[in-house]
């Protein structure tokens, strides 16, 4: 195996191992723990960024291929597509980790937690590495078995439930994933993910087509939350704050949009996708959860509840900009998916630290909270004035995107959904702004730590809200993640 070749695996594996050694660590070796974790993360960034700097390059192919069985390959493989989601994954699991450590301080079963939380993002590294059908196939199980320990952490029956829920909906869309894969592999044989679509030789079998693109829309689908496959999500709440970022902002929901963006550009390719009058009714079904995820969200008084519901519309932006049949959409999908990451584990990290600190875990329950925790709160702010589509956060610049685009392809009737979702997005956002900063403070919290919030607690939400910022600020920039996405876009959406 070549040092090229090698790469790709040691993405995965620079957080499988370190998962497979924590289950061993006692549970009072916490200095261990936390060395192996952090180790690990950083260990991964460095794998990230040699592979990033080759595939900018244009001059290397990292691709580690093993062969099962005759016409039957386990291939990880880096291109532009999958490093972008390799790199929000890495980026976030090292914040995400730190933030871990501080929440989970007095929990138990903190090893479990851990080794299953670093296996969790090799399952995301390997479907975001994935170079065929079948290797993502079996990294997007994977992932729906090392998460669910994640859910039902707490142990409780309100857990167990939502963990039960979970499992009924993922399993669901596994079967329905699994039968499109086996289905397509007998008319087109194996499928590799390829720029512009790899089932470009295959000649009739329209309705077959058809019929499978529907079931890799349910089995992608289910964890990207689109209506009505989102019941799932606000259950899965019931976990703890790090393990509710992670689903939304880092591994299962953001798979699952991934996977969408995977199977229409490199299997199907947009071109005979449109042919084939898939991508408006994938286009549809997108613009319907962004409007009836946001309405959702308005009626919640539980925070993470009302995050949740809010998760299920904004990662439909994703699917909406690959299913707008043009590059510039396109271009603010891919966008979203990585802003919209960015923005969500801030506001999930302001949600589990108002918990965590005060043991506030309503809207209603928010009055003065910016004075009892500023930092937090601002950088809540900014993920929330992000998620509504105020310059100059991120969350601007690919709504604007998607805007362009949606014109420039002649359906401008998406650019009213857009306009309607932000609406909703401030009705739903703005009433915590105001009674975190202008209401007086309540007399007396749920229940209050004494002295200032844990640091590991404050300094991710200020970390990845400042990264919302700058992402939005520098979009213009020749190192921007815009720049990263219209390379993609040059190379994959039309070769």
């Amino acid at each position: 195996m070549t040092w090229e070749s090698f790469l790709p695996v040691a993405i995965v594996l620079s957080s499988m191992i370190p998962g497979l050694i924590i289950f061993w660590i006692p549970e009072k070796q916490s200095q261990w723990r936390t060395g192996v974790n952090l180790l690990g993360a950083v260990v991964k960034l460095v794998f990230i960024a040699i592979v990033m700097a080759g595939v900018w390059r244009g001059d290397t192919e990292y691709e580690a291929r093993l062969s099962l069985l005759p016409d039957l390959d386990l291939v990880l493989r880096a291109d532009g597509l999958g490093l972008l989601f390799v790199v929000l994954s890495g980026t976030l699991w090292l914040v995400t980790t730190i933030y871990a450590i501080g929440y989970l301080e007095h929990s138990h079963s903190r090893s479990r937690f851990f080794a299953f939380f670093s296996l969790c993002v090799s399952a995301t590294m390997g479907i975001a590495l994935a170079g065929n059908l079948f290797t993502f196939l079996i990294f997007y199980e994977l992932l729906t078995i090392c998460t669910y320990p994640l859910v039902i952490h707490n142990g409780t029956d309100e857990a167990m439930g939502g963990g039960r829920t979970y499992l009924a909906y993922t399993l669901t869309g596994g079967v329905a994933l699994l039968v499109g894969v086996v289905w397509l592999s007998v008319i087109a044989g194996p499928v590799e993910f390829t720029d512009g679509g790899a089932l470009g030789h295959v000649e009739g079998h329209v309705t077959a087509l058809t019929v499978i693109f529907a079931l890799f829309m349910i089995g992608t689908g289910v964890k990207a939350a689109i209506f009505p496959m989102h019941g799932w999500l606000p259950r899965a709440m019931v976990a703890p704050a790090p393990v509710s970022a992670l689903l939304h902002a880092v591994a299962v929901v953001k798979a699952g949009a991934f996977g969408v963006s995977r199977i229409v550009i490199d299997v199907y390719g947009v071109d005979l996708a449109q042919s084939l009058n898939l991508l408006l009714p994938l286009l549809i079904a997108a613009c319907t959860t962004v409007i009836v995820g946001s309405v959702l969200a308005v009626f919640q008084d539980d925070l993470k509840r009302r995050l949740a519901y809010s998760t299920v519309s904004q990662v439909s932006y994703v699917v909406m900009g690959v299913a707008i049949f043009g590059p510039i959409g396109a271009a603010g999908g891919l966008l979203h998916l990585v802003h919209q990451g960015v923005m969500k584990i801030t506001l999930f990290f302001g949600a589990g630290a108002f918990a965590e600190t005060l043991g506030v875990k309503k809207v209603s329950q928010m009055n003065g909270i910016g004075s009892r925790m500023p930092w937090t709160m601002a950088a809540f702010t900014v993920g929330a004035l992000g998620m509504i589509g105020v310059p100059p956060v991120a969350g601007f610049i690919s709504k604007w995107y998607l805007g362009t685009g949606a014109i420039a392809a002649d359906v401008d009737w998406v650019v009213l959904v857009l306009l309607g979702s932000s609406l909703l997005n401030a009705i739903y956002f703005l009433p915590i702004l105001y009674r975190a900063w202008f209401l007086p403070q309540i007399d007396e919290w749920p229940h209050e730590e004494p002295g200032p919030a844990n640091w590991m607690l404050v300094a991710p939400p200020v970390v990845t809200a400042v990264a919302a910022l700058l992402l939005g600020v520098f979009a213009s920039a020749d190192f921007s993640l815009l720049s990263w996405v219209e390379l993609i876009i040059e190379r994959e959406y039309m070769p």
